[in-house]
């Protein structure tokens, strides 16, 4: 719902009122009132006083924390770090690609002298063409994957790999992430699936009000298994948030988010947590044959 007012400077006020903001309607127009009779008789000096009053009918005020955002969302009893690697694969290469990403890969992720696991690796069908998408878990957190990064250095057929890999690729970059403490832990599971990746892009300072509001907002969406994991950064682009879901099929994604327009609060944490985006993106990913997540 919106409100406009034009003042006698003819100022344009543009609000966004709450669903039950007629209730209030009457009362905000005599304050309304009130206050552009006092602009009318007070100096320019009192005026940023006076817009600072009207702001404060709508604008949130956001509670100074004491915490950091990763101490206060993320899971306790583990200390996993994940790393999210995008790659833009030259449109020729990309099966090559792939075909060396399942060769060695797989080994990283079986060989126990490295303390991290590969959670699935993909290619994007829908969004950013000719994309590979690599999720990693460190168990151990930040010490765990420096450790990774050392051996792995060590490692000839690893060099080689990069070496190979670079002639393929267009452009790359990564995220470190962490895990919300209300979404499942991302698991191997059999396929076939597809996998949405659904990435916010928040307003700086909304991580914990994004928190709070999809706490309550997940358990609307594990009714089926189509939850797999919920992630924000730490580095890289911050205030970043990524949604990993599983599908059968395409129909079968519609037909999952329809029906949680059905289920009573799902429309008001909506509404909610919709103010606190900046940009979203949606990719539609398959899996590689050797991805754990199939």
């Amino acid at each position: 719902m919106f409100a406009k007012w034009v003042d006698c400077m003819k100022t344009v006020y543009y609000v966004t009122l709450p669903k039950d903001a007629e209730l209030f309607i009457p009362l905000m127009r005599l304050k309304f009132l009130n206050l552009l009779f006092h602009r009318r008789l007070t100096s320019s000096s009192n005026r940023h006083r006076e817009d600072s009053w009207l702001k404060s009918l709508f604008v949130r005020k956001v509670d100074p924390r004491k915490d950091a955002h990763s101490n206060l969302l993320a899971k306790k009893e583990t200390s996993s770090l994940y790393k999210l690697q995008f790659h833009n694969v030259k449109p020729e290469c990309l099966e090559a690609y792939n075909k060396i990403c399942q060769e060695v890969l797989p080994k990283i992720h079986e060989d126990k002298r490295y303390p991290c696991a590969l959670v699935g690796t993909w290619n994007t069908w829908y969004g950013e063409q000719d994309q590979a998408v690599h999720l990693w878990r460190y168990e151990g957190g930040y010490p765990a994957l420096t450790e990774v990064m050392n051996k792995l250095r060590e490692n000839q057929e690893f060099v080689e790999f990069r070496k190979a890999r670079s002639n393929m690729l267009l452009s790359r970059r990564n995220q470190l992430l962490l895990e919300f403490s209300f979404w499942n832990e991302p698991v191997p599971r059999s396929g076939p699936n597809i996998y949405e990746l659904r990435s916010y892009q928040l307003r700086p300072g909304t991580m914990i009000e994004w928190g709070n509001y999809w706490a309550r907002a997940i358990r609307f969406r594990q009714d089926g298994s189509e939850a797999v994991g919920g992630f924000f950064s730490q580095i890289g682009q911050l205030y970043m948030v990524h949604h990993l879901w599983a599908y059968k099929d395409l129909q079968s994604r519609e037909d999952i988010r329809n029906a949680a327009w059905h289920k009573h609060g799902w429309e008001e944490l909506v509404y909610y947590t919709v103010p606190l985006i900046q940009e979203m993106e949606s990719r539609i990913m398959i899996p590689l044959k050797t991805s754990p997540l199939q």
